[in-house]
């Protein structure tokens, strides 16, 4: 049972997508390369903005715009360290 490894990590659900933080645009906008292989300018909630600090290299969890879905998207969560170093050994996060 001390093998046994369980954590409790937000994983996409519908339109939602998992990213890598690629670069940082200035106020509110990051450009974060996502797992369909496209690079989208993510745009920081305010609520969001006030409670994480986020720089490139992180794991976020994205959901693309309605319209110019392929281009733009609002970030939904920031994972930790330890969160991102599960999703890639689960095979979830596969794009380093």
């Amino acid at each position: 049972m001390e093998d046994q490894e369980q954590m409790r990590v937000r994983t996409p659900r519908g339109r939602e997508l998992l990213g890598i933080v690629e670069a940082m645009l200035g106020s509110n906008k990051l450009r974060v390369r996502c797992q369909d292989n496209k690079i989208r300018i993510c745009r920081i909630p305010g609520a969001l903005r006030r409670r994480i600090w986020m720089k490139e290299g992180d794991a976020v969890l994205i959901e693309p715009w309605e319209i110019q879905g392929n281009e733009r998207a609002n970030i939904v969560l920031m994972y930790n360290h330890t969160q991102a170093s599960w999703l890639r050994r689960k095979g979830i996060l596969k794009m380093d």
